[in-house]
């Protein structure tokens, strides 16, 4: 019996991490491609996800009977801030689109990629599966994080109203080659990436936004791509799961920029602006219910992984996502 997979969003961060997982693992071993498997990484310019016939036209192109979900309108803190609105929008029709033609074509499975956001703001840590909905999430991503937080719910629906196996994963902080590195639009390490760049290219200061203290889990994207595929083959519960390091593993956004200018060996003059919003200060996650499925799992070191991804984005400036047009 072949297996088709279709990874919507499959040229962003983490379908990129997946399907180098998938290529460079050894072959039928627990996270390498196994040879009944046909992969699809499927990118926006396949199809429309926010038009439901565009949706359809690509399910039936492929006929996958499993879906790894990753499609989505994403941003850094002060985007999700001005765009309230249309983060849930476009997240709440590109998810209802593709659970749905999922439906309607059968598919036997499919995991969704939520986010730590969809967690309440007042809520007691660590974070766990069962406090998803105790209470509304932080006002600075509201949009984004309950249009995630509607498919845990949709799932459920699905799965009462027609048995169809439909779960979701909830990571923490991702990061890794293939990042979008806006800076308009980008995520905490490769905004401090691309900035830390510039800054040595012309020879100006390295200014983080913020006091630098806030504490994260972050998760290296190839990482996190071995745990989908761990999930796809081995979890069938509608519940979600916490993909994420420990939460004794939490750095300091200082931490972060230390490492990247050691990364990128960057002796510039090197501050924190504490005019800027810092967003919350920590929201540790519990990697516990993960941990209890899996066995044994061995993450990357947070320094190498991310030397690993300095390295790809120096190497990949000219047709790395960094907003800037390039000659």
């Amino acid at each position: 019996m072949s297996t088709v997979i279709l990874v919507t969003g499959g040229s962003g961060l983490v379908g990129q991490a997946i399907k180098h997982v998938i290529e460079n693992e050894p072959v039928g071993s627990r996270f390498g491609k196994k040879e009944n498997e046909t992969w699809i990484f499927a990118s926006s310019s396949e199809g429309d996800l926010r038009d439901p016939a565009q949706t359809r036209k690509l399910f039936d192109k492929y006929k996958p009977t499993h879906v790894i979900h990753l499609a989505a309108l994403v941003g850094g803190l002060f985007r999700n801030m001005k765009y309230k609105l249309t983060f849930f929008r476009e997240n709440m029709v590109i998810n209802d689109n593709v659970l749905h033609a999922a439906y309607e074509t059968k598919a036997q499975k499919v995991i969704s990629c939520l986010s730590t956001c969809v967690f309440p703001d007042k809520v007691e840590y660590p974070l766990d599966e069962n406090k998803i909905h105790l209470g509304l999430p932080h006002d600075s991503n509201f949009g984004y994080a309950h249009s995630k937080r509607m498919v845990d719910i949709q799932n459920h629906a699905y799965k009462e109203e027609f048995g169809c196996n439909f779960t979701s994963a909830i990571p923490t902080n991702v990061f890794g080659p293939y990042d979008n590195y806006d800076l308009e639009d980008a995520h905490v390490i490769p905004a401090l990436i691309h900035k830390c760049y510039l800054a040595k290219k012309n020879n100006t200061p390295f200014v983080v936004a913020g006091s630098g203290k806030p504490l994260r889990q972050f998760i290296y994207s190839r990482d996190l791509a071995k745990l989908f595929i761990w999930q796809l083959r081995e979890y069938d519960d509608v519940e979600p799961v916490i993909l994420s390091v420990g939460e004794d593993e939490e750095v300091s956004i200082k931490e972060v920029a230390d490492a990247i200018v050691e990364a990128m060996d960057f002796k510039g003059n090197y501050t924190f602006d504490t005019s800027r919003a810092d967003g919350q200060f920590r929201k540790p996650a519990s990697n516990k219910k993960l941990l209890s499925l899996i066995g044994g799992f061995e993450f990357t070191p947070f320094k190498p992984a991310l030397a690993e991804s300095v390295k790809w984005f120096l190497d990949n400036y000219d047709t790395a996502r960094t907003g800037i047009k390039k000659q």
